[in-house]
């Protein structure tokens, strides 16, 4: 059906950077909006970026100024750069979107996940 592939991951110093990309592949007919979870260890997910089909974004407070996400929509992409690592943002990112799913029968609308990609921020 449809699959979310995230990849860049890793560890990474504070104040260093690292660049998440997610692809979407599959039966595609359309994707609205794109974007980023986390989850900490221990603690639930939370929204970390989101971008929409017309490129509007809406970011955490924590990363606003430090993350920036932008989507590739021919290319059914979406990336997350982040500078300024924290040992705060230490989690599992997840990529997320809701996708236009075909089949024989015709269409439907499905929110899809990513498998999730460890990021680590020592310090």
């Amino acid at each position: 059906q449809v699959q979310l592939v995230e990849s860049g991951g890793g560890l990474v110093q504070a104040g260093g950077s690292l660049r998440l990309s997610c692809v979407a592949s599959g039966l595609i007919d359309s994707i609205d909006f794109m974007g980023w979870y986390r989850q900490p260890p221990g603690r639930q997910r939370e929204l970390v970026a989101m971008i929409t089909k017309g490129t509007s974004t809406n970011y955490a407070d924590s990363v606003k100024g430090r993350f920036t996400i932008s989507r590739d929509i021919a290319k059914n992409t979406v990336t997350l750069e982040m500078n300024s690592l924290k040992p705060g943002d230490t989690a599992v990112y997840y990529c997320n979107a809701k996708v236009r799913v075909l089949t024989q029968r015709g269409s439907y609308w499905s929110t899809q996940w990513g498998q999730g990609t460890q990021v680590t921020v020592s310090s």
